[in-house]
């Protein structure tokens, strides 16, 4: 289960391709079934969302369920669940990615909407929450463990200016995999964040110009671009076997943007 995955170059669908090759089903989510914007490149390979995903998942041969949900409501949640678990049996993987369009939140602190600043934590603290309490009550009752991964950022690490919504809500996440890890341990389940660095999604077009995007990867330790593959392959291994024993950890990938911890 991966909420957020309905945009072209975003880490929600890159995930669902990666772990649907690694041999899983894939449901995906996403406030809309269609987009109701798109970027160029998705108007020009007529990319509509998760249903478009869908079809791209079905054609690698694996199957997948497309479902429109709203994470910050409960009955939207667990009708979601339900659909998946009729589907399929179980959930075995959640992955937390649904987040709140950048833009309007990255605004100074005395300019900052009381409503933009609420939808910001509602996506991704509450919706974080209501997927993994309904989730994990279907892991506990399987008896068969799972994993719960949730995507925060190096806003969860670390605080910048005029961010202060984004910042707040990953600091957020970053504690609730913590807190988490020591409850749903003792059944089998492995719960970790991770932190990615700067990488130019479809969330955040609007935010930079290429030539401030590249000033960006240059100011790396590693002087390049990320890809959000890069972050996809790495859930992909933490939903493995080689990662049984990595609980509660929330884990940086960004070309060493953040070192300290």
């Amino acid at each position: 289960m991966i909420t957020g995955a309905g945009r072209l170059r975003g880490i929600g669908r890159a995930t669902a391709i990666s772990l649907a090759k690694s041999g899983a089903s894939v449901a995906v989510l996403d406030l809309h079934k269609e987009l109701p914007v798109r970027a160029q490149d998705e108007i020009k390979i007529g990319w509509h969302g998760i249903t478009s995903l869908e079809k791209e998942i079905s054609q690698l041969g694996k199957s997948a369920i497309a479902i429109e949900c709203d994470v910050t409501i409960k009955k939207s949640v667990n009708n979601a669940i339900h659909q998946i678990v009729d589907k399929y049996g179980k959930i075995d993987i959640l992955v937390n990615n649904a987040a709140y369009p950048n833009g309007p939140d990255r605004v100074e602190m005395s300019k900052l909407k009381l409503e933009i600043f609420q939808k910001v934590m509602a996506v991704k603290v509450t919706g974080s929450f209501l997927c993994t309490q309904a989730v994990a009550k279907y892991m506990i009752q399987n008896k068969n463990g799972g994993k719960i991964i949730t995507i925060a950022s190096g806003s969860g690490k670390k605080g910048f200016a005029k961010n202060h919504p984004y910042t707040a809500a990953c600091f957020a996440q970053v504690g609730m995999t913590q807190s988490l890890a020591k409850e749903l341990g003792p059944h089998g389940i492995n719960v970790n964040c991770i932190c990615p660095g700067p990488l130019h999604t479809a969330r955040v077009d609007h935010s930079l110009s290429e030539i401030e995007w590249k000033q960006v990867w240059q100011k790396l330790p590693l002087q390049k671009p990320g890809h959000e593959s890069f972050i996809a392959s790495f859930i992909s291994f933490l939903c493995s076997e080689s990662a049984s024993w990595i609980t509660g950890q929330s884990i940086n990938i960004d070309g060493g943007s953040i070192s300290e911890h």
